[in-house]
C-alpha cells in the first residue's frame, strides 16, 4: 500500500515537471521601458486580446467611428434621451435608466381633470436618431368613488407623444450642428 503511494507520487511529480519544460524565464524589466525591450521571447510583449485589436469598448466610441453621432457615454441616442426627458418633464419620474433607454413616470393628475391620472413608459430602442427609435406606452386611470380603475387611452395619444419627442430631438440636433458650424 505504501509502495503504491510512493509510485503514484513519483509519477505525478514527473508529469508535473514535464509541463514546465519551456526555456523562458520570467524576468522583471530593468531600468528600460517595455517598448525598448523587444525580443522574440520577451514575456512583456502585448499579446492579442480576445476582443480584437481595439479591446472592449464599453462606453463612448472610437475617434474614427461616426456611426453614433450625439453619443456621450450613454447606451442610447443622446438626442432622443434628452428630448424624452424634456417632453415628460411635467410628470414626476419614477425611474430613468440612460444605459437601457427606459424612462418610467409616476402617476400624474392634470390640474384641470382631477378625476383622471396618467402614467408613461418611454423606451428608446436605437442608438440612432430614427422615427422607430422611440416607443411610448400610456396608461390612464379614472377615479370611481375612492378607487382608481384602468381606462382606455385614445389610440393616437402615444403616437403624439412619440412625435413630440422626435420633434424636440431634431430641434436639439439642429441646434448642436448650428453651434458646431459657427
Amino acid at each position: 500500500m505504501r509502495r503504491n503511494f510512493y509510485m503514484t507520487l513519483i509519477v505525478m511529480t514527473l508529469a508535473l515537471s514535464a509541463c514546465g519544460g519551456v526555456d523562458k524565464e520570467a524576468k522583471y524589466p530593468s531600468g528600460m521601458d517595455r517598448e525598448t525591450q523587444s525580443s522574440a521571447n520577451d514575456i512583456y510583449n502585448d499579446s492579442p486580446s480576445i476582443f480584437g485589436d481595439g479591446g472592449l469598448k464599453v462606453f463612448g466610441r472610437d475617434d474614427d467611428e461616426d456611426n453614433y453621432s450625439g453619443q456621450a457615454g450613454i447606451g442610447v441616442n443622446s438626442y432622443l434621451w434628452r428630448a424624452s426627458l424634456d417632453t415628460v418633464s411635467f410628470m414626476p419620474l419614477a425611474s430613468a435608466d440612460p444605459f437601457g433607454g427606459v424612462i418610467l413616470t409616476d402617476w400624474y393628475t392634470p390640474p384641470e381633470t382631477p378625476g383622471e391620472r396618467f402614467k408613461l413608459n418611454v423606451f428608446i430602442l436605437d442608438r440612432q436618431l430614427r422615427s422607430d427609435g422611440i416607443q411610448v406606452k400610456v396608461f390612464r386611470q379614472i377615479r370611481r368613488g375612492t378607487n382608481w380603475q384602468d381606462s382606455n387611452v385614445a389610440d393616437n395619444t402615444a403616437r403624439q407623444l412619440e412625435d413630440a419627442i422626435l420633434t424636440r430631438a431634431r430641434q436639439m440636433r439642429v441646434a448642436q450642428i448650428g453651434q458646431i458650424e459657427d
